[in-house]
């Protein structure tokens, strides 16, 4: 197949000079999923991006992992599938058609409901989807030629099905219940899309009259209850007491008369009121708090007879029993453009009436001053999409039946049958399954997937797959309309697996190759609102689970631990840095730095190492090609007679099964480490340099030729190695370096399948182990790299004394030492390297100022142990772990560490001047 490159590598690696040009030419070859029918299937599905979305730093460590994965294992020969999509994202979507129409002066009521979806479906054909693109720049090699939407019409009619086969085995039913209400966008929202952020509020103290004479023992006639939200009040139905509460035990059962309303509400015993918060009393309105609510079920309260004082503006409404004064109707629940709201009039009336309970502080003379409320700071919910403060808004919604379907996965986790990576999330979710709440699956949009319920003028409702099959169940005559509302998005996305495959098309061959999927990589932050669901709809339309591995990563944070944010200013542009860096340099460091689900802290230096890694690489490959190293013709390791080339093969192979055991066990880390090492140290640093006089000469003599064949090889199995990490500088090498039938993305993972002379590795190791400590001793001693050193052994082990025979050219001119002699050392000072069980003995006379090299040390020693005692000691206080900022104790740590490691260094350089 062509090959968009020429021959010639550039001085310079140029990562934008060939990213796009690789990504269209695979693309455009349908390179991403090569016909393999006959091979083994492995199947991932993408976690499905909202179709108004733009790539940010999580979506590029979730898709980096997941083509990491698609590709090893294209490598290794499998029919990989990765599924690709998007999701139409009901209320974001919504939001961003309506707020476009809102900058012409237009808005959607002015529209019918059909004609405003078509207006979305414009937009999506002009700008949604950006992010696909973002994604083919991250190098992400899915199957663009089967690209899936959720509101695709095979789609929608899994979802139509889905729906309908739940309501008639019992599993879908409307309820009235409480719900997150966003007044704003007027819908029903998902906890997902709740976003709790502390701010400034009160706490106000009231007094509830007690009813028919009744006082507690203390002889008040009220009963104090204290609240963050007065205004809710107006739709109180009882006053809860803990059941063992001295206090109050004598009232409960008695009625107080609510202030305001007069309406007569019940004392009742319950536990959720703390005798030790506040007065031990709290007001209970079921139909505006999820904790009330239960409380009022408890009670005996029937969800269709709590009182709603809201509408879906959040502005107040006439309860059912006629009982909120006028002057209140209508009015906004807070206070809004300098206009008074319903907590306002509540707070002025009930101080009015006597019945505020004032807040006391004392003023720096001891003065009593008196607050209508205490200041607190309080956790309040906000809808992420809207920005308004949530109201639990008592509604008719669909509910599916999530406890029963929570019991097959729930199984499935606890037999191993599905395996969740990181295991320690496995209680996260046995806690959430076993104790799930009915899930609220309408949202009150015109986008979206529309519920198939049909109700008639009586109330009856018919739920089927379209109209005709709803009239046929409601009988001839029978007037129906459609429910007006829509499915929630985690609905249908829950069926992705399965769907996006041709389901519930039975026989689609995709369906029955690539399901259960093999692995679904997701952030643990939608194991519940996602992942979860998947696997319930999984058993129940499939009879089994939807993928055999579930592996959750973490966040990917600021530098300093920090979440990322828009308000706090440190959101990190994965495009940027692909600009700056290149694609294959940011896809390392994300899959070197995801360690089992560990949050990753964002370090652009090492981005940029990367790059640097990416250009060593590129570097070495100029060097094989000035040298008559090419490409390679076969997978099997050539012969070998050199040690050297007999060591590069045994470290290929050991790299080979290092990358296939981290695969296996999902660390990325591992597996980019295993390579990385391998590269940069072995191939880079030690083997070209050991295979370079062999190509000193003019002749071109047998070992040359030998060298040639593995060197290729060898920088072969790298760039297959290297390519699910780094696709395009592996890409670009693998053809720059000679003529290829096919390209990298679909050649073969490694397969050595040589022996190797142990002596002869041993060897090489051994010159390795002993130019290393060489350099090291120099280095600490402040000689010169370049200097010659002679050296004694008195002892040679027997790897010593074959490799001091066959290979003294390699150890003078890799550890720069020369010559060296069997047998003691003449006396005066000198210093120790070692290699393997054997040790060095160097003479430093006339090399260095001995006097002087140990002041110098002596010093520098004295410096790092008082600053690692002065920073032990910081850290050891718990004040300062406390008290700092996070970056101060960071960094404390940091120090620490180097000094230590200073410490250790210079009382090793010192005890070698002796």
């Amino acid at each position: 197949m062509a090959n968009p490159t020429d021959t010639a590598l550039p001085t310079t690696f140029d990562p934008a000079a060939i990213e796009a040009r690789w990504y269209s030419h695979w693309e455009a070859n349908g390179l991403f999923r090569p016909e393999r029918p006959e091979a083994e299937a492995y199947t991932i599905v993408n976690p499905p991006p909202n179709v108004t979305g733009s790539l940010h730093i999580g979506h590029a460590l979730d898709n980096t992992l997941q083509d990491v994965v698609i590709r090893y294992e294209r490598l290794r020969g499998k029919d990989a599938l990765w599924v690709v999509g998007t999701d139409h994202a009901g209320i974001a979507t919504q939001m961003v058609v309506e707020r476009q129409m809102e900058a012409r002066q237009d808005k959607r009521t002015n529209y019918s409901r059909e004609a405003f979806v078509d207006k979305v479906w414009e937009w999506k054909a002009e700008s949604g989807g950006t992010i696909t693109n973002q994604l083919r720049r991250l190098g992400c090699s899915m199957d663009w030629g089967r690209e899936q939407f959720t509101m695709d019409p095979h789609f929608t009619r899994a979802v139509i099905k889905t729906f309908v086969d739940l309501y008639n085995d019992g599993l879908i039913y409307r309820d009235k219940r409480l719900v997150n209400w966003d007044p704003k966008l007027k819908t029903a929202i998902s906890d997902l899309e709740v976003e709790t952020q502390t701010i400034a509020g009160s706490f106000w103290h009231l007094r509830y009259p007690l009813a028919d004479g009744a006082k507690l023992d203390d002889g008040r006639d009220y009963i104090e209850v204290a609240t963050t939200r007065p205004e809710t009040m107006l739709a109180d139905m009882a006053v809860a007491v803990h059941p063992d509460d001295e206090r109050y035990k004598s009232v409960v059962g008695a009625q107080v008369i609510l202030p305001i309303t007069g309406r007569r509400i019940p004392i009742v015993a319950d536990e959720h009121a703390d005798p030790e918060l506040g007065s031990g009393a709290v007001k209970v309105t079921p139909g505006h708090d999820f904790n009330d609510f239960e409380v009022g079920k408890r009670a005996g309260f029937a969800p269709a007879d709590m009182l709603n004082m809201l509408d879906a503006e959040a502005n107040v409404c006439q309860t059912a029993d006629g009982l909120v004064p006028e002057e209140f109707l209508g009015l906004h629940r807070f206070k809004r453009d300098g206009v008074d709201g319903a907590r306002e009039l509540v707070v002025a009336k009930m101080k009015a009436l006597g019945l505020l309970i004032p807040h006391v502080t004392k003023n720096k003379d001891g003065e009593e001053i008196e607050h209508d409320a205490e200041p607190r700071q309080i956790a309040t919910p906000f809808g992420d999409r809207g920005g308004v403060v949530i109201e639990p808004w008592l509604t008719d919604q669909w509910y599916v039946n999530a406890a029963e379907l929570a019991k097959k996965p729930i199984e499935a986790v606890r037999s191993g049958e599905v395996q969740i990576v990181p295991k320690t999330w496995e209680k996260t979710f046995f806690n959430w399954m076993e104790n799930i709440q009915p899930w609220c699956v309408s949202r009150q949009l015109w986008w979206g997937h529309r519920i198939p319920a049909w109700f008639a003028d009586d109330g009856r409702c018919f739920v089927a797959e379209d109209e005709a099959a709803a009239q046929a169940l409601a009988g001839e005559g029978i007037a129906l309309r459609q429910d007006e509302d829509v499915l929630d998005t985690w609905f249908s996305s829950a069926l992705w697996p399965f769907a996006t495959l041709g389901w519930p098309e039975g026989g689609a061959p995709l369906l029955q190759k690539h399901f259960p999927n093999s692995l679904l990589i997701s952030g643990f932050d939608i194991l519940f609102f996602w992942d979860a669901r998947m696997m319930m709809m999984g058993f129940y339309n499939m009879g089994q689970k939807p993928w055999d591995t579930l592996y959750l990563h973490g966040l990917v944070r600021a530098a300093d631990g920090a979440k990322m944010s828009k308000s706090k200013g440190n959101v990190v542009d994965p495009l940027g840095l692909i600009d700056q860096y290149g694609a294959d340099a940011l896809r390392f460091f994300m899959a070197a730095m995801e360690s089992q689900g560990r949050d990753i802290k964002m370090d652009e230096k090492r981005v940029e190492g990367y790059r640097n890694f990416a250009t060593k690489l590129w570097n070495a490959a100029r060097f094989c090609q000035s040298n008559g190293i090419g490409a390679s013709d076969t997978i099997k390791a050539p012969p070998a007679r050199l040690a050297a080339n007999q060591w590069i093969i045994g470290e290929v192979q050991a790299c080979v099964a290092e990358i296939d055991k981290a695969m296996a066990d999902l660390r990325f880390d591992a597996a980019a480490n295993a390579i990385y090492q391998f590269t940069w140290s072995k191939f880079c640093d030690w083997y070209l340099e050991l295979i370079k006089p062999v190509f000193a000469g003019d002749a071109d003599p047998p070992p040359a030729i030998e060298t040639r064949a593995v060197a290729g090889w060898a920088l072969d199995q790298i760039l297959v190695m290297l390519h699910p990490f780094m696709p395009f500088i592996t890409e670009e090498l693998w053809h720059k370096l000679g003529a290829r039938p096919y390209e990298l993305i679909v050649a073969q993972w490694p397969a050595p399948e040589a022996e190797v002379s142990k002596e002869a590795t041993d060897a090489i190791d051994w010159v390795i182990d002993l130019t290393t400590s060489t350099r090291s001793a120099k280095n600490e001693l402040g000689i010169a790299p370049g200097a010659k050193l002679a050296a004694w052994l008195a002892a040679p082990s027997d790897v010593a004394a074959r490799t001091i025979e066959r290979s003294s050219a390699a150890i003078e001119r890799l550890a720069r030492l020369t010559p060296v002699t069997i047998g003691e050392a003449p006396e005066g000072p000198a210093m120790q390297v070692t290699a393997g069980e054997d040790v060095f003995v160097i003479p430093l006379e006339g090399i260095v100022d001995i006097a002087a090299e140990k002041a110098r040390l002596e010093k520098a020693l004295a410096a790092s142990q008082k600053e690692a005692k002065s920073l032990g000691g910081r850290l050891s206080n718990p004040a300062f772990a406390e008290k700092a900022k996070p970056e101060a104790v960071e960094k404390a740590r940091a120090d620490l560490a180097h000094h230590t490691g200073e410490v250790e260094r210079l009382t090793a350089a010192l005890a070698r001047l002796g």
